[in-house]
């Protein structure tokens, strides 16, 4: 009878009677589960990230890089890609092919400050990203310069209203360029921005005396500390530093209310499949939790956060309101 049926029908109807018995079924069986994440990683991982060798971002990126390499048995290769104030590499990262092959280091306050700083951008950091995983924690530190003679944020604030300075920063958005305009604008400065392509050559020359002062990240500063060859005035964030516990926050040093924390994520091309981000939130958790990686990033002044995908995406959420507030406010421009 079914195969009169089928003749009579046709193979249309055949297929559309198949296709309508099989709904039925896994209708029956409840939702499908969640695709697997396969044989990912297959090939070498590209890694981006936006500020240049030598800077945190670079250093988080090799670290954990490294380790997904020797988890997953594929090279996981740091690609740098500076410029714009990390723009660059950022665009890249978000419009590169979403299969998880192609990750990327991020900033979340440059991130989240791009979208107010600059008129046009090439990507959307809510709509463009998957959030993997936060990584880190930070810390910046107001720094002053071999020949500055401030040793407080009091005193710099005073030299800075009596005579011109100068600062300087890893580029035009940058998080350093960001702290420090909003110290002028907190404090009424008017200290001049000089824009350097990347937080190592800044440092470089904040220790050489070609700029007055900065604010780089601990990371960067800790071994001139070390050397004395920059003197540091303030941590940046809310909180103080375990590095530095007798070191006041800004906001205690004479600036009520100022506060920048950089937290450092991990990122992939929006549309990378779920079972992949899932994957990778894993795996860079599982590094986060390894004694040797926190040690090393306790060195740098960095502690390990890991977490939710969702975690993440909402630290993203605060940061683009905060800081779309601290620009209209201040009136920070990416000149």
């Amino acid at each position: 009878m079914a195969t009169g049926m089928a003749e009579r029908l046709g193979s249309a109807a055949v297929i559309g009677l198949a296709c309508f018995a099989q709904t039925l079924e896994t209708a029956a069986a409840g939702p499908a589960p969640e695709p697997a994440a396969g044989d990912f990683p297959s090939r070498p991982i590209r890694f981006v990230e936006a500020f240049g060798a030598g800077g945190t971002t670079d250093y988080l990126s090799r670290v954990v890089g490294q380790k997904l390499t020797a988890r997953f048995g594929q090279q996981v290769v740091v690609d740098n890609r500076p410029g714009a104030g990390g723009n660059i590499g950022a665009e890249m990262a978000a419009k590169a092919t979403p299969d998880g092959y192609t990750l990327f280091m991020g900033v979340v306050p440059i991130l989240a400050a791009a979208g107010s700083l600059y008129g046009r951008l090439g990507y959307d950091v809510l709509k463009d990203f998957s959030d993997i995983a936060l990584v880190v924690s930070g810390n910046y530190v107001l720094v002053a310069g071999p020949s500055l003679q401030a040793r407080s944020v009091q005193e710099l604030v005073a030299l800075a209203k009596s005579k011109p300075l100068r600062y300087g920063s890893a580029g035009i958005g940058s998080t350093l360029h960001l702290a420090m305009a909003m110290l002028n604008s907190m404090a009424g400065l008017n200290m001049l921005h000089v824009p350097y392509k990347g937080g190592p050559p800044m440092v470089t020359a904040l220790a050489a005396g070609e700029v007055d002062a900065g604010a780089p990240s601990l990371t960067l500063a800790l071994p001139l500390i070390k050397a004395g060859r920059l003197t540091p005035l303030a941590v940046t964030s809310a909180q103080r530093a375990r590095e530095f516990p007798n070191l006041p926050t800004i906001a205690e040093a004479g600036v009520p209310g100022y506060d920048l924390t950089p937290w450092y994520a991990a990122y992939a091309p929006a549309g990378t499949p779920a079972a992949i981000v899932k994957l990778l939130n894993a795996e860079i958790n599982a590094i986060l939790r390894m004694p040797d990686i926190q040690t090393g990033f306790a060195v740098q002044g960095l502690e390990a956060v890991g977490g939710t995908p969702e975690q993440a995406r909402q630290t993203m959420r605060v940061e683009v309101k905060k800081w779309a507030k601290v620009i209209k406010e201040a009136g920070i421009k990416a000149e």
